[in-house]
């Protein structure tokens, strides 16, 4: 099997229906793994919920390099998801979606790449109706 970087992992994680079994494969080489659910009109709102469950599932501690490094992941991926353009209520858009928090070396196998995060964004995105909605996704990675 090839080895796979962070980001990869992390896309697995988020799209993956079998979630479990591969959270435990990639725990067991020491990554940290947490999958979430947001959603809201408010882009600040989804930023705080990616925000509050790393810091509460304890992927981040307390310092300003691995916040920092978590808040530039989350708007990269929010950039993706959001095609640019970080807006939601104030363009009508609301936003559903599935995140997936990443914490651990940049490349499997390879210690020497450092620490590193990634969060992904993958569900639902368009207007406030029923209906009116699509898939989007979004990825940030970050040294810390």
């Amino acid at each position: 099997m090839e080895k796979r970087g962070i980001g990869k992992i992390a896309l697995l994680m988020s799209l993956s229906e079998d979630f479990d079994s591969l959270r435990k494969h990639y725990e067991d080489k020491g990554y940290v793994i947490y999958k979430g659910q947001a959603g809201s009109m408010d882009a600040k709102k989804i930023v705080a919920a990616i925000e509050t469950a790393a810091s509460r599932e304890d992927i981040i501690r307390e310092n300003y390099h691995e916040e920092h490094a978590l808040y530039h992941a989350i708007i990269e991926a929010l950039s993706g998801y959001c095609r640019g353009q970080v807006m939601l209520g104030e363009v009508l858009r609301s936003a559903g979606l599935t995140f997936t928090i990443v914490r651990g070396i940049l490349v499997e196998d390879e210690p020497s790449s450092g620490n590193w995060i990634a969060v992904v964004l993958y569900g639902q995105i368009g207007s406030p109706r029923k209906g009116f909605e699509h898939e989007a996704i979004g990825m940030g990675i970050q040294p810390i």
